[in-house]
């Protein structure tokens, strides 16, 4: 495929027009080269013409090797690759976050990296911390994935509003609601704070109460969740405590995207999402906005482990050399970097720590050197159960609703969300050891 067509390929994929049961399939051969088919899951207009930019980059650095580019969307992603496996049409290289993992190494779709990784140049530049999220995500069972950006939750904040109201940046959660409750005018249709009430709750409430509690795993020995915690359950009390007090009464229901425009609006001062929102909140707002960590509690610190994203090797592909070759030119020192400067991520590749745009990224890099600090209280969300995205999701948000509304306790929601973690934890240790 000539390079201008896979642009206008990439274009269409970037508005949705392109899917990837278009494309499907694994590599193929013509005239003796080799082209391998890579699925982007995060394809779209800011995003997929930084991935061509790196596939043109390869393809001039490895004469004859042509990379075909389907752009998916990260809503798609999931439904795309199950589909592959059940038809035996996956592609050589997908983008795969660590939330996926555990369901593609389940169905046997992808190779095991292991010791391709320890062959590879790129042996002990990644970041520890990045290797043993994912091999957590797969269950222990293994490198299934090559990590590529680490994301972390942050708190995003109106720097101007703060100064103007004399306030330094919180460093403890009471800190933060003391700010909230004193920039919220509601004269001004004004508020200090915002929750995340729809969806993509669970998750948000959990990375808060074990910024607070500072626990460190999720479950103990015997395989108990730790979530109903009395000092886990001291944040979500705290947080549902704002609820109308501090935030707009919308927040029952809102999900990222509202928050943010609220944000970007001047209604609320201060939105936690990630570094996902870097781009976002930098054009919006500028050098009125600034990113900080989720403040400590009382014990301490930990951090609840975002989705670690990366490639992926299909098992089915006909060219797992050349394929594990983009691979690694992708993870490469340049590459990586280029990468996550221009997504507002942390690179997986150390040596990008001492590139000029890092260590001048502020917030980027506080996180960064949090998730992979030698001490740091390293939470791993049990993605690996097939139940996760039921007890965090289709679980966890309405009862989250229902705590902000007054009609569940804090206690109930925490103990409701344990008592499902414990139940799928044992019984996927039952079978799996």
């Amino acid at each position: 495929m000539s390079r201008t067509l896979r642009t206008t390929a990439a274009a269409l994929a970037a508005l949705g027009l392109l899917t990837a049961c278009s494309s499907a399939g694994s590599s193929s051969d013509t005239g003796g080269e080799v082209t391998l088919t890579y699925w982007d899951n995060n394809a779209g207009p800011a995003r997929t013409p930084l991935m061509q930019h790196l596939i043109d980059g390869f393809e001039k650095s490895h004469p004859g090797i042509t990379v075909k580019y389907v752009g998916v969307t990260s809503s798609e992603i999931a439904e795309k690759y199950n589909t592959a496996i059940a038809s035996g049409s996956t592609p050589d290289v997908g983008g795969v976050t660590t939330a996926l993992l555990a369901s593609l190494t389940a169905q046997k779709a992808l190779a095991k990296l292991d010791d391709r990784y320890a062959g590879s140049p790129l042996n002990g530049k990644l970041s520890a911390n990045f290797l043993t999220i994912s091999r957590s995500a797969a269950g222990g069972k293994g490198l299934y994935q090559l990590p590529s950006s680490g994301n972390q939750d942050v708190i995003w904040y109106r720097a101007d509003k703060f100064k103007e109201a004399g306030l330094a940046t919180p460093r403890t959660w009471d800190e933060l609601f003391a700010a909230a409750a004193r920039l919220t005018d509601r004269s001004k249709n004004q508020y200090g704070f915002t929750i995340r009430g729809g969806a993509g709750s669970g998750f948000q409430i959990l990375s808060e109460a074990y910024a607070y509690s500072g626990l460190d795993a999720m479950f103990d020995a015997n395989g108990t969740s730790t979530v109903a915690d009395p000092r886990n359950i001291a944040l979500i009390e705290k947080i549902a405590a704002q609820y109308k007090a501090t935030t707009p009464e919308a927040d029952v229901s809102n999900a990222y995207p509202q928050m943010l425009a609220q944000f970007q609006a001047g209604q609320v001062m201060t939105v936690h999402h990630n570094l996902g929102s870097t781009r976002d909140v930098r054009t919006a707002l500028g050098d009125k906005v600034a990113g900080m960590l989720l403040p400590a509690g009382p014990d301490g610190t930990a951090i609840l482990a975002n989705p670690v994203d990366g490639f992926g090797l299909f098992e089915k592909s006909r060219h797992k050399d050349q394929a594990w070759a983009f691979m690694e030119y992708l993870d490469s020192h340049t590459a990586n970097s280029y990468w996550n400067e221009n997504v507002g991520q942390i690179p997986a590749n150390t040596e990008a720590y001492a590139d000029d745009w890092y260590v001048r990224s502020g917030i980027t890099k506080q996180a960064g050197d949090a998730l992979n600090s030698t001490t740091a209280r390293l939470v791993q969300p049990p993605v690996h159960l097939p139940q996760y995205s039921k007890i965090t999701k289709t679980d966890a948000e309405p009862n989250f609703q229902k705590v902000l509304l007054g009609r569940m306790s804090a206690a109930d929601f925490a103990e409701s969300l344990a008592d499902a973690f414990t139940k799928a934890q044992q019984t996927y240790r039952a079978k799996n050891g």
